[in-house]
């Protein structure tokens, strides 16, 4: 049967409409934070910032990756504990016994990514890069948050009189922890929802449940 050409929108229409929202609302908190910090500047007395001027004060900075940082921590978290850990049941799990298809060694063949035909320390990076790619973009967020969130800290302390801290020192101040996990804890009880629903509740064509008549403690998709 002749394989059927597709569109590379398409081919990719997924990730294309999850990043057109996630742009969308990038701008859409831009646009409020803008404004709600040009308030703040007001209500202290200060000049406000234009809109260019904006991208890189504390406060967008702060607000931007707090979020990014958690997201990327529940993801690195997901991939990694799905190798090891089970949920009877669940689409998001893997099955109760045996091993499964990406449990197998990579095997070189003509259509095989290029760092499997390498072979070697490639490979062996390669084998790990999804949950290595995660943790990094994680490490990444979670320094930008505390960069901006100890820029914004410090110029609250200072409109208010009060003496700044050094970045480091910053590390152990409650407020920075406490914008982490207010974000942590609703992305792993999303997790949570989605590998649990997942065991009782269907949405017939998604990738992401079982099928509509499969038992409820069949586990995997």
């Amino acid at each position: 049967m002749e394989k059927i050409k597709r569109s590379f929108l398409y081919n990719n229409s997924l990730s294309i409409v999850f990043v057109i929202l996630a742009l969308l609302s990038l701008v859409g908190q831009y646009f409020t934070g803008w404004h709600e910090y040009n308030e703040f500047l007001h209500d202290h007395g200060q000049p406000s910032v234009a809109l260019l001027q904006y991208i890189s004060s504390g406060h967008f900075q702060q607000a931007t990756f707090e979020n990014w940082e958690s997201e990327f921590f529940q993801m690195a978290l997901f991939v990694i504990l799905t190798i090891f850990l089970r949920q009877k049941g669940s689409s998001e799990s893997k099955q109760m016994e045996g091993k499964e298809e990406v449990d197998e060694e990579p095997k070189d063949h003509p259509s095989a990514p290029w760092p499997v035909k390498k072979g070697g320390f490639i490979l062996s990076i390669y084998k790990h890069s999804l949950s290595i790619a995660m943790l990094l973009l994680f490490l990444f967020s979670f320094i930008m948050h505390w960069y901006g969130s100890w820029r914004d800290y410090n110029l609250n302390q200072l409109l208010d009189g009060k003496s700044s801290e050094t970045m480091f020192s910053y590390l152990g101040n409650s407020r920075l922890w406490f914008e982490s996990f207010q974000n942590w804890q609703s992305e792993f009880l999303s997790i949570f929802a989605i590998v649990f629903l997942s065991i009782y509740l269907r949405q017939i064509g998604s990738s992401q449940s079982k099928k509509v008549d499969a038992p409820n403690d069949e586990t995997g998709e």
